[in-house]
């Protein structure tokens, strides 16, 4: 590392961009020792402001080799979440034949893995091991648990709510266990009966929770509204924003996100950026705007770093957002950088 007298590799807007997205290969500290960035830590555009105003400028030899090459997403976090998952298969067993929610066990065995899993410091790579393989109905309930608990921090609850979201996400589907299997795991469509016996999932829920004890009103009712939409367009009541918990339009936000980017029994999981793309546009209908904007905002800053394949099969790295397109970010390939908000015949086909 050297200071400003050094080699200077930043002096214009496209040197700068030459270290956005790129990994550090070391800790950098400041001259009074305090640690700025920790090794294999993604540079940021707020990085690289906090290091010039304390005089420090990065340089080549700072850097970590950029791989173009598809990585391997799995991470510490996978273990915990798989672990996890076999937690909600025996609980969510142990509802179906008792009717009854074991909470001081998953105050026990799940909040704590949650709370593990939200510590993770590559957001991607926690994503990646959410994604539901065959057992999404499990998958899927820590999946909303987890991300429920980190776009809460990122709005700013308290502790308490903090907590209470983060049981009420886990649970917002424990109702499924009351609809048969075979609707269930239905590899198709749904027919008009069928699916409205699935929607019952949400009443069921509601029933076992407010009955719970342990459990409050609020947090029940987010198995009740998680299905609502702010325009009135969801079920079971079909109510809109004024009547909708901020707990529930939390839910419904992360429900959405992970049941469209997760493998399915009936359909392939959707590109992470199009899921988000979709959403942004529904944030002033279905769902909620600045809890939307929050999501969208935080998910797609955890892809700067990361390898992507195009769907020309170039392959590159989310180094920069567009702040008014975020879901179209600048990407730098081998040969030169692609900014998707401005060429609109490109997309990310793939994210590692």
């Amino acid at each position: 590392m050297r200071k400003k007298e050094g080699d200077r590799l930043r002096d214009s807007h496209e040197t700068s961009l030459h270290f956005i997205g790129r990994k550090v290969n070391k800790d950098i500290f400041s001259e009074a020792g305090a640690l700025l960035l920790s090794e294999s830590m993604v540079i940021t555009q707020e990085h690289l402001a906090t290091l010039e105003n304390r005089g420090i400028i990065l340089t080549e030899d700072d850097l970590a080799a950029e791989i173009f090459a598809l990585e391997d997403l799995s991470s510490p976090q996978a273990k915990i979440v798989d672990d996890a998952v076999q937690y909600v298969n025996e609980i969510f067993n142990e509802v179906r034949e008792t009717k009854k929610v074991p909470l001081a066990e998953i105050r026990k065995s799940v909040i704590p893995a949650i709370h593990e899993m939200t510590q993770a410091t590559q957001l991607i790579r926690l994503f990646a091991a959410l994604q539901a393989k065959d057992d999404y109905t499990y998958r899927h309930n820590i999946a909303v648990g987890t991300m429920s608990n980190l776009l809460g921090g990122w709005m700013g609850l308290d502790h308490r709510d903090l907590l209470q979201l983060t049981a009420a996400a886990f649970l917002h589907d424990i109702g499924k266990t009351l609809i048969p299997d075979e609707i269930l795991n239905k590899p198709g469509d749904l027919t008009a009966e069928e699916f409205a016996i699935m929607k019952n999932h949400t009443v069921f829920g509601y029933e076992i929770l407010k009955d719970t004890v342990g459990v409050n009103h609020r947090q029940a009712l987010v198995a009740l509204q998680h299905h609502e939409r702010m325009d009135g367009s969801g079920y079971p009541l079909g109510i809109t924003a004024e009547k909708i918990d901020l707990f529930s339009r939390i839910v419904a936000v992360v429900d959405i996100f992970h049941a469209m980017t997760s493998k399915r029994v009936y359909r392939d999981p959707a590109p992470f950026n199009e899921v988000l793309d979709q959403m942004e546009k529904d944030a002033f209908g279905p769902l909620d705007p600045s809890i939307t904007k929050m999501f969208v905002e935080k998910m797609m800053h955890s892809l700067i770093g990361s390898p992507v394949v195009l769907t020309d099969d170039r392959k590159g790295i989310v180094v920069m957002l567009n702040p008014h397109d975020l879901t179209h970010p600048l990407i730098r390939t081998e040969d030169g950088y692609v900014d998707l908000s401005k060429d609109l015949s490109v997309h990310i086909k793939r994210i590692f």
